[in-house]
C-alpha cells in the first residue's frame, strides 16, 4: 500500500538504493556474482565486472517493484506504453498455428513480464514454477501471475500435467537456466559446462513441438521493457542429428546465451548456475 502512494519510477530508484546497498553488506553473494562474472566474461576489467555485479543486484530488487505495479499498469490498451515487440514474429506465427510449443527463458530481464503481457496479449500458456516458501507471497505472486491468463503448474510432480498441456497443444513455459544437479545434461555455457535440464528435449522430441527462446530486457532504468524470440528450434532442425536431445538442450542454453551477452548487468549473477560438476572434471 505504502509503494503505491509513489509512482513505479520512483519505487524502482529506492529498488536500486536497496540493491546498492545488498551489494555494498552481502559479502556471500557479491563474491559469488563477482566470481561467476569473471569466470563467464574474463574479457572484463575488474571495474567493470563490479558494475555489473552492483547492477545485476539492483535489476534483480527492480524485479520485485516490477511485479507489483504490472497489473496496474499493464494491460491491453496500455501495454504498448511500456512494453516494445521487438523481433516476436517467428515465435507469434509458431504460436498461432496451435501446435503447441515449448517457451523457455532465463533469469535475465524481467522474465515475469516476458510471461504476463504474452497473456494480456491473449496467449494462454502454462508456466512451471517452484513454489515460494512464504505461503502468502506465494499466493500473492500466484495471483499476479495468473491474472491474465497464465495457468502456473507448481514443480512438484509436474511431469504429467506438463505432458498434457503438450497433448493438447498448449503451451508450455519454463525458465530453463537453473542448475539440474546430477541428473542433468552437460552443455556449454559462458564457456564452462552447466548441468542443464533435458525434461526440456525430452518433451519436444515426444511431442514433435518447436522450442522459441525469449526474453524481456529492460530499457535504461524506467519501467519500459524490450520483448524479443533469440532462436527457435523446429522438430527438423534436430531430427537426423547425432544426439537428438544434447542438439536441443545445447542450443536453447546457447540462446540464453546470446541474450545475456547482449546486456549481463540483467542477468542473476548470484544463481549457482554452475553448482553440479561434472564427476570427470579435474578438482
Amino acid at each position: 500500500m505504502m509503494l503505491g502512494l509513489f509512482p513505479v519510477n520512483a519505487n524502482l530508484r529506492t529498488a536500486r538504493a536497496f540493491g546498492s546497498l545488498l551489494w555494498a553488506v552481502d559479502r556471500k553473494h557479491r563474491d559469488r556474482a563477482l566470481e561467476n562474472l569473471a569466470l563467464s566474461l574474463p574479457e572484463l576489467d575488474k571495474s567493470r565486472l563490479q558494475a555489473v555485479g552492483r547492477r545485476s543486484i539492483q535489476h534483480f530488487c527492480e524485479l520485485a517493484m516490477d511485479v507489483i505495479f504490472s497489473t496496474r499498469i499493464i494491460n491491453i490498451q496500455t501495454y504498448h506504453r511500456y512494453v516494445h515487440l521487438n523481433e516476436l514474429a517467428e515465435g507469434l506465427n509458431v504460436l498461432l498455428t496451435g501446435r503447441g510449443a515449448i517457451m523457455l527463458t532465463g533469469h535475465y530481464g524481467n522474465w515475469e513480464i516476458l510471461g504476463y503481457t504474452l497473456a494480456t496479449l491473449g496467449f494462454k500458456s502454462y508456466s512451471i514454477a517452484r513454489p515460494i516458501d512464504n505461503p502468502h507471497f506465494d499466493s500473492w505472486l500466484l495471483d499476479v501471475r495468473e491474472k491474465k491468463g497464465q495457468v502456473i503448474l507448481s514443480k512438484r510432480g509436474v511431469t504429467t500435467t506438463a505432458q498434457q498441456v503438450l497433448a493438447s497443444n498448449g503451451v508450455l513455459s519454463i525458465i530453463a537456466d537453473q542448475d539440474a544437479g546430477r541428473k542433468g545434461m552437460f552443455v556449454p555455457f559462458f564457456g564452462r559446462l552447466a548441468s542443464t535440464y533435458k525434461s526440456i528435449g525430452l518433451l519436444a522430441m515426444q511431442f514433435n513441438v518447436p522450442v522459441i527462446i525469449g526474453y524481456a530486457r529492460r530499457r535504461g532504468d524506467r519501467f519500459e521493457f524490450d520483448v524479443g524470440i533469440s532462436d527457435v528450434i523446429y522438430p527438423e532442425d534436430w531430427q537426423n542429428q547425432p544426439d537428438e536431445l544434447y542438439y536441443i538442450t545445447a542450443r536453447y542454453t546457447k540462446a540464453i546465451e546470446t541474450f545475456v551477452r547482449e546486456d549481463p548487468s540483467q542477468y542473476l549473477w548470484i544463481h549457482r548456475r554452475w553448482k553440479t560438476r561434472p564427476r570427470n572434471e579435474a578438482g
